[in-house]
């Protein structure tokens, strides 16, 4: 909870007030305690967080920026282009389990992306609390929906007047949430406008600032000096810098002639922002104070009370909190928890406070004091520092705060005594407040979510993508290499951030090299260097990528077993605390699980790859009259096989096109699959009615009773009048491009799918073939995708068949067409290029010719 965040490259002037006040309004719209909107940035595939309301900024660091391909809901909101809605813990741990192991609180959240044009901008968000069942959220999910519509839609705007493209590069614009119980009597308003340099005051603004009837406020250095006259100069400048376009993203703390604190906030309306000259400038003045007798009244009490807005500003303090705080109540007021007691937000207690702001129940905890931090000093406490008893209970826009010496408490809450003399915890060395200062690096990471990241990913290359996700980001690093042990040699696995070719001489270097990468892998001993010259010092002629920063080779060992090497780089010296250590050496060891495990997938995915290839047919059978193109992407989740299939078989004077997908993954999925391609083969080749193979098939699979089902299309194709009888057995319909362009779902009867009732009929429907038109038989992994209805994908597939072309050179086509093959390349492009295909892809394409091929 430290100062305001400055926020990077963004149209000045346009794009902050447009944001907040969505952001602003969205929040009272879905009934949240906060909310943000993220914006895509000027790095591909990253989102940062442009605006946060409701929250201290620095308190939720890890969470300002996010790769869109994690399995966060504010990367499926942006990347699906779907509204994400989790109503309490529950269903987000359920969905989202890293996301709910970062913030393990009662709380519910809605996503919605913000779309304008065809242009995905980025995603608003709300947290809000737990409800009872989805059901409740929904009418605020319609509110926010359509203001992400709004604010989609002037994004675009923006874009279409000539702005830039808009990006957020920089940290997030931290502004204060609606209050949800404004006080009537302690907020005064005002406008200013520079044209004409009149400030016109309502009437609570001159009660509040016990302004006499008669003397004028209507005047920028009049209203100062009855603000504030002593900050008088900062409220000028103040003023000046948002009538230019540059609000200060957080109150402004100014002090009145008897000390009390008032906050002024200015801000631009949205309609004149961005207009030529000066902006007009609003603003309020808000007295946060209790009242003296009141503030009286909190002198008396035994224990020291303070009280935090949503920001964490301290708004309140009475003589005793400020006492154990060990600061002047007047350096209190105003300004952050973080900035004025930094030992009060050591990653020890960050959680407690996040608990409180996202979870809005009463949190208990302790803290250490260090020495001399304050008047009292708790007898019986040990030599670090003193143990102050800390509650937190949250409000919905204050935080009201009680602390007390722990050993004067009347009757403890269980759980919250601090560790027993004697015991590790109450021995372990307690860092000062100068010492939490010097800390570069964000909230220390936690392994368990690290953990739970890797456990989803299945390849090396999964895992070191969560590791540069996760683990750089948390630890402020910008260079990372895993290397991996192979024969006594290592060798790269993964790199980014280093220049380009500077490790390529370390390639496959042998045990015995004297590198930094090699010894802590043989010695299994972290090595952390503050400064490259640290590093040169103890490896002597070991090149250098920097002449600046620090570096740390962690070894990779599982089960007592080498694995390889890791390497953080920092742009900067840095030091590395003993808890910084600990973690890193931790996170290590989990690192080094998760390589092994991938090394044993990736060579028991290539045996399995190898098997489901040899399941497929090696030649498609051929027409003079008929080219028939497939295509087979295998799924890249798991370590599974798939039950997906397709084949071209003669039947008599004609084709038999088929395709199918077993359900499931695995051997079974593929032995069944097997099974199934022999029967269809065997009744085409008979000639069989479609109907007929159905139904066959269907008992075969019945009888077999792998406990699996099957989805089938057949179609018997004559080539020389383009006469095709189809029969469907719950697989999606198959798609029809017609020589002119046009295309078609051909949405024809079915019956269910193979292995459930040996009573299914399956219908027989006739269309017709003409030359040069495709016919496009698929599975559903290639339409479908997470949280999307399929039909959508199945009309996309439809359009990229109608945008593909018609085959080249061949009767009936257009001058320049693709090739079949082309098509089906393209068709299948996409998917090709995704990483993580969570299902098998199997094409099939037809297209008859007006006369024979004669090189065939």
């Amino acid at each position: 909870m430290t100062g305001r965040a400055e926020h990077g490259s963004r149209i000045p002037g346009r794009l902050d007030p447009l944001l907040t006040g969505v952001t602003t309004e969205a929040i009272s719209a879905a009934g949240g305690f906060a909310g943000g909107v993220y914006l895509r940035s000027g790095t591909p595939g990253l989102l940062r967080l442009a605006v946060l309301s409701g929250l201290p900024g620095p308190l939720f660091r890890p969470w300002w920026r996010l790769h869109v391909d994690r399995r966060f809901p504010v990367a499926d909101a942006f990347r699906l282009g779907v509204q994400v809605v989790l109503p309490d813990a529950t269903e987000t741990m359920r969905r989202y389990p890293q996301f709910a192991a970062s913030l393990p609180f009662q709380f519910g959240s809605l996503y919605v992306p913000v779309v304008g044009g065809s242009t995905t901008y980025g995603v608003l968000t709300i947290l809000r609390p737990a409800a009872s069942d989805a059901t409740e959220v929904l009418p605020d999910r319609d509110r926010m929906a359509q203001l992400a519509e709004d604010l989609g839609q002037a994004l675009w705007k923006l874009e279409e007047d000539g702005e830039p493209d808009v990006a957020w590069d920089g940290e997030p614009l931290c502004v204060r949430p609606p209050a949800t119980h404004p006080p009537a009597a302690r907020i005064g308003r005002f406008t200013w406008d520079p044209a004409s340099d009149v400030v016109t005051a309502d009437s609570r603004l001159n009660a509040l600032l016990g302004v006499p009837p008669g003397k004028p406020t209507d005047t920028p250095r009049a209203l100062a000096d009855a603000v504030a006259a002593a900050d008088s100069q900062q409220i000028l400048t103040a003023l000046r810098e948002t009538a230019a376009g540059r609000p200060p993203p957080l109150p402004l703390p100014v002090h009145a002639s008897d000390g009390g604190l008032r906050l002024l906030e200015l801000w631009t309306p949205q309609d004149t922002a961005g207009s030529p000259g000066a902006c007009t400038v609003r603003g309020l003045v808000l007295d946060p104070d209790i009242g003296s007798a009141a503030d009286g009244a909190a002198d008396l009490l035994p224990e020291g009370v303070f009280c935090l807005d949503r920001l964490g500003l301290i708004v309140y303090a009475n003589e005793r909190a400020a006492r154990l705080l060990g600061r002047p109540r007047t350096r209190l007021l105003g300004r952050s928890l973080g900035e004025e007691v930094p030992w009060l937000e050591r990653s020890a207690y960050e959680d407690h406070l996040r608990e409180a702001l996202l979870s809005l129940e009463p949190v208990h905890f302790h803290v250490v004091r260090p020495l001399h931090h304050g008047e009292d000093s708790p007898a019986g406490l040990h030599g670090g520092g003193d143990w102050l008893a800390v509650s937190v209970h949250p409000g919905p826009d204050i935080l009201t705060c009680t602390i007390v010496p722990a050993n004067r408490m009347a009757d403890p809450a269980p759980g919250l005594a601090p560790p027993p003399e004697g015991s590790p915890a109450a021995g372990a060395p307690r860092p000062d407040g100068a010492a939490a200062r010097a800390s570069s690096m964000a909230p220390l990471y936690r392994p368990i979510v690290l953990a739970i990241a890797l456990t989803e990913a299945v390849t090396a290359r999964q895992v070191s993508a969560v590791v540069m996700q996760e683990l750089l980001p948390a630890f402020g690093g910008g260079r990372l290499a895993i290397y991996l042990l192979q024969e006594r040699h290592l060798y790269l696995a993964w790199e980014t951030g280093f220049p380009q070719g500077f490790l390529a001489p370390f390639e496959g270097v042998g045990l015995d090299a004297r590198l930094p990468g090699v010894e802590t892998l043989t010695t299994g001993r972290p090595l952390f260097f503050e400064s490259m010259q640290q590093l040169a010092t103890a490896y002597p002629g070991v090149p250098l990528d920097a002449t600046e920063g620090s570096r740390a080779f962690l070894p990779l060992i599982a089960s007592g077993r080498p694995v390889g090497s890791c390497i953080l780089g920092f742009d900067r010296p840095r030091g590395f605390s003993t808890e910084e250590r600990t973690v890193l050496t931790a996170l290590a060891g989990l690192i080094a699980h998760a390589m092994e495990k991938a090394q044993r997938y990736d060579t028991e995915a290539a045996l399995a790859r190898g098997l489901q290839q040899a399941l497929l047919p090696r030649r498609l059978s051929a027409h003079p009259r008929v080219e028939t193109v497939g295509r087979y992407l295998p799924g890249t989740q798991g370590m599974e096989v798939g039950g997906d299939w397709y084949d071209v078989v003669e039947s008599g004077d004609g084709l038999a096109l088929v395709i199918g997908d077993v359900q499931g993954h695995g051997v079974q999925a593929a032995a069944t699959m097997g099974q199934l391609r022999s029967a269809v083969r065997a009744f085409a080749l008979g000639d069989r009615p479609p109907d007929e193979v159905m139904s066959g098939t269907n008992h075969l699979l019945i009888d077999l009773d792998p406990g699996l089902f099957a989805s089938c299309c057949y179609i018997r194709l004559d080539p020389l009048t383009g006469l095709a009888r189809v029969a469907r057995a719950g697989h999606p319909p198959p798609i029809l491009r017609l020589p002119d362009g046009r295309t078609h779902v051909l949405e024809i009867p079915g019956g269910v799918v193979l292995g459930v009732d040996p009573h299914a009929r399956y219908p027989v429907t006739e269309l017709r073939l003409d030359p040069g038109a495709i016919l496009a038989l698929y599975t559903d992994g290639l339409v479908e995708t997470p949280g999307v209805d399929i039909d959508e994908g199945i009309t996309a597939l439809r359009v990229a068949l109608a945008r593909a072309g018609s085959p080249a050179g061949r009767p009936g086509g257009r001058p320049g067409g693709r090739s079949l093959a082309g098509v089906a390349d393209r068709l299948t492009a996409k998917a090709r290029h995704v990483a993580d295909r969570p299902d098998d892809i199997a094409l099939l394409l037809a297209t008859r010719r007006s006369r024979p091929d004669r090189d065939r």
